[in-house]
């Protein structure tokens, strides 16, 4: 199956039947998703990612399927990071809660088109370049090191290239034209605010992308699970948005799980490159083993934090990531100059 073109169009299909669901639901009747609503929502898209494993553990042996679950659970864990710039880009806009899951729809969609590139790309720089995992190893232990020197701090939504861009192309308007992306104003074709928030949250994501898809590349080489991995870890993210948009500024110690994560990812990476290419008395990582290690930081890093929250209530998380743009940057600089 992961090898067939049938695989692909199996999960191509399920993941635009969900996708056309979900715009159904968002765009035919806009409204404020309240708890219940959510919570159904959440448990429906882990079902489904759940029962997508299952079938791979039926079709192709347990291996597989475990490098699949591990690679959902990585994205799933990267993917609350996303939550907390979401909830940036929120505020910072504006957006009306009757509007806020189809401005999320639209960045989801967005994002997973950019990501599926992201992977054909990455799939075939490591399968013709073997110093790729070298190279993804690196990377992330980059990013693991960032992550922690910038856990206090949150990205600038408006520093992304792809902002500016949209910005110096585009008119906007400030009327929402009840949750339109574009509209006509006397005639000129302009953006609404609403598709800034699409811009801005398809624009982040591919930053995010740039340090999950080599991470769940240290997980499994197969493309196919990859994008299975990416896909039903975004698609649950318009619930699972406003299951736990409370509960995320309490998860303190966030930043800090997620570079534990992904520095162990990276050295499971620099690992297979010294096994593959140097010497085969080099100790691999098995998946089972980073199923385990990434289960287990998830849930200490939940529970620290919640006991640091009791214990200090005034503190609160931050985004933490590395994506904090020039023009934030120089913002901070100027504002350093004039104290």
């Amino acid at each position: 199956m992961i090898h067939s073109p049938w695989g692909w169009l199996t999960v191509t299909g399920i993941v635009v039947t969900l996708l056309a669901l979900d715009f159904v639901v968002a765009a035919r009747r806009p409204h404020a998703v309240h708890l219940r609503e959510a919570t159904l929502w959440s448990v429906f898209y882990i079902a489904v990612a759940l029962a997508f494993g299952a079938a791979l553990w039926l079709l192709e042996g347990g291996g597989v399927a475990t490098e699949y679950f591990a690679g959902w659970v990585v994205e799933k864990s990267l993917s609350v990071d996303n939550l907390f710039v979401f909830v940036i880009i929120m505020a910072k806009f504006s957006v009306p809660p009757e509007h806020q899951q189809k401005a999320l729809l639209f960045g989801i969609a967005a994002a997973l088109v950019l990501r599926a590139a992201l992977i054909l790309v990455g799939a075939a720089a490591v399968s013709v370049f073997s110093p790729t995992f070298l190279l993804f190893g690196l990377l992330l232990l980059w990013t693991a090191v960032q992550l922690i020197r910038h856990r206090n701090d949150d990205p600038d939504v408006e520093g992304t290239w792809v902002m500016r861009w949209a910005r110096k192309r585009l008119p906007v308007t400030e009327n929402l034209h009840n949750g339109k992306l574009l509209v006509k104003e006397n005639g000129e074709r302009v953006a609404t605010p609403l598709f800034l928030v699409f811009v801005a949250i398809g624009g982040t994501d591919l930053l995010f992308a740039l340090d999950s898809i080599p991470a769940i590349f240290g997980i499994t080489r197969e493309p196919l699970i990859v994008f299975a991995a990416n896909a039903f870890a975004l698609l649950g993210l318009r619930a699972l948005y406003f299951l736990i948009e409370g509960l995320l500024e309490r998860l303190v110690y966030l930043s800090i799980g997620l570079s534990v994560i992904l520095a162990f990812i990276g050295v499971k990476l620099v690992l297979a490159f010294l096994h593959q290419d140097v010497s085969k008395s080099v100790p691999e990582i098995p998946t089972p083993v980073s199923l385990g290690v990434i289960l287990l930081v998830l849930a200490g890093t939940v529970v620290a934090s919640l006991i640091r929250v009791r214990k200090h209530p005034e503190e609160r998380a931050h985004a933490g990531r590395i994506g904090r743009g020039r023009k934030q940057e120089r913002s901070e600089g100027d504002e350093a100059a004039r104290r």
